[in-house]
C-alpha cells in the first residue's frame, strides 16, 4: 500500500517516523491520532517536536494517545469529545474501550450560527440522470410493481406472487424493474391505531405510494389489526374513487387460491406500468437516503466525509439528501443545530434527542450500546466518536427539515429523519419517506441492498474493499493511499448518476434488497 509517494509495510518501523506517515491527526487540537498501520510497541513517532513510544501494540483504525491525559479529562477527536478517560493515559498508549468511556456530556445548543446559504447551480446548467417522470411530476429511479403484505400471515403468499415473475416472464415489459414482495413479521399482535399500528400503515402507505413503485397489490389474511380497507382509507390509496387491487387469503380461499388471483393483478398492472420509459430528468429529482453501517475506525475519515461532499453538490442540484439514525448523531447533534435554518428546526431536533433518553431509560438501555462488536474491533469506541463521524455523511449545507420516521420528506436540500440506528429499520422509514436512492458506506463490510431504492456501497478502507470488491460499488480506502478525497466524491457522485440511470449496483446485481423492508417496533431496538 502507499502514501502518496510514501511506500507502506504491514506495519510501522520501530526507529523514529513521523506521525503523518503512519498515523491520521484530524484537528490541531485532538488528544489521539489514527493509525493507518499496525503500531508495534516501541514504534517511535516524531510529532510537534518530540518523539513518542507506542505503549502497546496498536491496529489499523485505532487510536494512540499524543499527549498525557489525567484521569476524568474529556478526549478530543475531529476537535470535539469523544468521551473521558477513566484512567491516567500516557503518551503512545492505545485509547480505546479499556481507558475511555462515555461519562456526562453537557453539548452547547446553538441554532444557525453556522448557515452558509448554498451556491446552487442555475437550472439551466445541472446535471440530468435518466428517470421515469410519473404523471404527478415526481420522478423515479426505478419502476416496480409491489405486492404488501398487511400482516406475517399473509408475506408467504406476497413472496409467492412476487417470484413468480422471473426475468423471464418480464421480458416483454423492458420498462419494469421487477414485481417486488413487502413482506414483513407484523401486522397483527398490536394495539389498535396505536404506535406500532401507525407506523406500519404509514410505511406500507408510504411504499405503495413510492415514486419507484409504478404500482401495487396488497394481500391481507383478513382477520388481523392492520386491516387492508383501513390502511387503503387511512393513507389514501383510493384516488379517483378507484381501490388498488385487495385480496385476503381468508376470502379468496388459501394460499394457491390467493397467489393465482394475485399473479392475475399483477399480470393486469403490467401493461400500464411498462408505458413509461426513461427520460433525461434534472439531478434535483434525486432524494438520497444516507446510511452507514459496520462502521470502523476510517469510516468517519474518507467514506463520509466523501459522501458528504457529495451531498452538498446534490443539494447545489436542487436535490436532496435525507441523514438518519437519531442514536448514531448521538454527541454530535449540536453540530446539526448549528446548521438548522431555522430555530424551530434546531429544536425539533434536539426534542428528539430527548425523546431518545426518556425512551433508552424507559426501556433500561444505554445509548451508547450502540457501537457494536464490529465497530469496536475496528476501532471505534464510543457513541459520540461513532456520531461525529457519522455526521459527516450529511456535508455541510443548511438543515431544512426534521421528520417523524417514515413521514414524507417535502422540503429540498438536507434534511434530518428521526429513525433507530439498525440499518434496514432507519433504512424502511427513510424509503417510506420518499428517498429513491440510497448510499451506504461501511467499514466492517455490511452486504446491504434495499428495493425499490438502489443501494450504493462505500467501503472506507482497501483491504476490506479488495476482500469484498464483489459487494462494494466504491473505494474510499483510496484516499489512505493518496488520492484526493475530491477524486473519490466526484467518482461516487457519477456513479449515483448511473445508477439513478438504470446501471445495477452491486446489490442489485445479487438480487439483495428485498428482505430488508423492517418496520420499527418501539421497544428495545436501536
Amino acid at each position: 500500500m502507499t502514501l502518496g509517494n510514501v511506500s507502506l509495510i504491514e506495519s510501522a518501523p520501530l526507529g523514529p517516523v513521523p506521525l503523518t506517515e503512519v498515523a491520521v491527526l484530524l484537528h490541531p487540537d485532538d488528544d489521539v491520532a489514527i493509525a493507518k498501520v499496525a503500531l508495534q510497541t516501541g514504534t517511535v513517532l516524531a510529532f510537534d517536536g518530540q518523539q513518542i513510544a507506542v505503549q502497546q501494540f496498536i491496529s489499523s483504525g485505532h487510536k494512540v494517545a499524543l499527549r498525557a491525559i489525567d484521569a476524568g479529562a474529556v478526549v478530543r477527536r475531529y476537535g470535539q469529545a469523544i468521551g473521558f478517560a477513566e484512567q491516567a493515559i500516557a503518551p503512545g498508549e492505545h485509547v480505546h474501550t479499556h481507558n475511555l468511556s462515555v461519562g456526562a456530556l453537557t453539548l452547547d445548543y446553538q441554532f444557525g450560527v453556522d448557515v452558509v446559504p448554498v451556491d446552487f447551480v442555475p437550472e439551466n446548467q445541472r446535471r440530468t440522470f435518466m428517470g421515469y417522470k410519473r404523471a404527478d411530476g415526481r420522478v423515479a429511479t426505478r419502476n416496480y410493481i409491489a405486492v404488501i403484505a398487511t400482516v406475517n400471515c399473509s408475506a408467504h403468499t406476497v413472496r409467492k406472487i412476487a417470484h413468480h415473475f422471473t426475468p423471464e416472464h418480464l421480458a416483454d415489459y423492458p420498462n419494469v424493474d421487477g414485481v417486488l414482495a413487502i413482506a414483513h413479521g407484523s401486522g397483527c399482535g398490536m394495539a389498535l391505531n396505536g404506535a406500532d399500528h401507525d407506523i406500519l400503515q404509514r410505511l406500507l402507505g408510504g411504499y405503495a405510494k413510492h415514486v419507484n413503485v409504478g404500482a401495487y397489490v396488497i394481500v391481507g389474511l383478513g382477520c388481523e389489526i392492520n386491516q387492508g380497507s383501513t390502511l387503503i382509507d387511512d393513507m389514501h390509496l383510493a384516488s379517483n374513487g378507484h381501490r388498488p387491487p385487495f385480496l385476503t387469503l381468508q376470502d379468496t380461499g388459501g394460499i394457491r387460491k390467493t397467489t393465482e388471483a394475485g399473479i392475475a393483478a399483477v399480470e393486469a398492472l403490467l401493461p400500464e406500468v411498462n408505458t413509461i420509459g426513461r427520460t433525461p430528468q434534472p439531478v434535483s429529482e434525486i432524494m438520497l437516503a444516507l446510511q452507514c453501517g459496520g462502521s470502523d475506525g476510517w469510516s468517519g475519515v474518507t467514506a463520509n466525509p466523501a459522501l458528504g461532499m457529495v451531498v452538498d453538490e446534490i443539494v447545489r442540484q436542487g436535490g436532496t439528501a435525507v441523514l438518519a439514525e437519531t442514536p448514531e448523531v448521538y454527541g454530535a447533534e449540536h453540530l446539526l443545530t448549528r446548521r438548522a435554518s431555522s430555530r424551530a428546526i434546531g429544536e425539533k431536533l434536539v426534542e428528539r434527542i430527548h425523546w431518545w433518553e426518556d425512551h433508552t431509560k424507559r426501556l433500561d438501555i444505554e445509548i451508547d450500546n450502540n457501537p457494536s462488536v464490529g465497530n469496536k474491533v475496528g476501532g471505534l469506541t464510543t457513541i459520540y466518536e461513532k456520531s461525529l463521524g457519522a455526521v459527516a455523511k450529511g456535508g455541510t449545507t443548511p438543515l431544512m427539515g426534521v421528520y417523524r420516521y417514515g413521514d414524507p420528506v417535502t422540503a429540498r436540500g438536507f434534511t434530518f429523519m428521526d429513525t433507530p440506528g439498525y440499518d434496514p429499520v432507519s433504512a424502511t422509514g427513510q424509503v417510506a419517506g420518499g428517498c429513491n436512492l440510497m448510499v451506504f458506506t461501511t467499514g466492517r463490510g455490511s452486504c446491504f441492498g434495499f428495493k425499490p431504492a438502489p443501494s450504493i456501497k462505500v467501503a472506507s478502507n482497501s483491504t476490506m474493499f479488495n476482500r469484498m470488491e464483489e459487494d462494494m460499488d466504491v473505494n474510499a480506502g483510496k484516499i489512505l493511499e493518496g488520492v484526493p478525497m475530491q477524486a473519490v466524491a466526484d467518482e461516487l457522485f457519477e456513479l449515483v448518476i448511473a445508477i439513478a440511470s438504470g446501471q445495477q449496483s452491486k446489490s442489485e446485481a445479487q438480487d439483495v434488497g428485498e428482505e430488508e423492508f423492517t418496520p420499527w417496533s418501539l421497544g428495545g431496538t436501536l
